[in-house]
């Protein structure tokens, strides 16, 4: 748990959600705006890029000389046919498909008949794909990523000498922030170390003063800390498994409530 300095517990009016706004009118952000009467926005720092196809071929791997591919999000199923069409390149009848959850395999159905093929699903973590992928040590995966990504996969399958490629077909990029310049926030809640990077990238110069800094997850957190800020607020926690419950708890504080 962060150490919450206390001459920084002012009152919290506004807070900034590097993220998309959520499209669910019940979202968690909503009703904790209502019931402390906040100012929430919502920005993603960050956002995806797709490879071009001439940088792809730069990679020099042979998309043919795979037998499965492992997919760890729809960006990179959207991105991996994308390119295979751009190159027209033919993927086997044969190539199986390991996907990270059903949701993921789900997705597949906008580019092949998935009862025709192989699909093999995850129940949602990196750790449960990997119990599969345990089981079909023989065959040549391909793993389509982005050049940000978890190193949890390919640290598998290097370990157990299994044959792969690492193909970054997208890539995650800091997002134009030049129009919040002269925007405060009492609270910028941040969810990526991309995220944190984007602030500097858009603000080199960037200076916290009293803005209140809330992280989740350990990475982000030390992001947060490398980039040297002060870390207010830090998710998840056992009594705040979420964002907005680690923001609630703080402004309970911060508000005197």
């Amino acid at each position: 748990m962060s150490k919450v300095v206390k001459d920084r517990m002012n009152k919290v009016k506004s807070i900034l959600v590097s993220q998309p706004k959520p499209t669910d009118p019940k979202s968690p952000y909503y009703a904790l705006a209502e019931k402390y009467k906040l100012k929430i926005d919502f920005r993603p720092f960050i956002h995806i890029e797709p490879v071009d196809i001439k940088e792809f071929r730069r990679q020099k791997i042979d998309v043919a000389n795979h037998t499965a591919v492992i997919f760890t999000s729809r960006n990179a199923v959207d991105h991996f046919f994308s390119l295979c069409s751009e190159g027209k390149i033919e993927i086997s009848a044969d190539m199986k498909y390991f996907c990270i959850s059903e949701q993921t395999a789900n997705y597949l159905q906008k580019y092949i008949v998935v009862r025709k093929r192989k699909v093999f699903v995850g129940e949602k973590t990196a750790e449960d794909l990997i119990e599969i992928l345990k089981k079909h040590k023989n065959e040549k995966f391909i793993f389509p990523c982005s050049n940000i990504r978890k190193n949890d996969i390919p640290e598998f399958l290097e370990k157990e000498g299994i044959q792969f490629t690492e193909a970054i077909i997208y890539e995650t990029v800091a997002s134009d922030l030049s129009d919040l310049a002269d925007v405060n926030y009492d609270i910028l809640a941040f969810f990526s170390p991309s995220g944190v990077n984007s602030l500097f990238v858009n603000f080199p110069d960037f200076k916290q003063n009293n803005t209140r800094i809330a992280a989740f997850g350990p990475t982000t957190a030390q992001a947060v800390l490398d980039a040297n800020l002060i870390l207010d607020i830090e998710a998840p926690q056992p009594n705040a498994p979420s964002m907005t419950g680690a923001l609630e708890v703080y402004i309970k504080k911060a508000n005197g409530l």
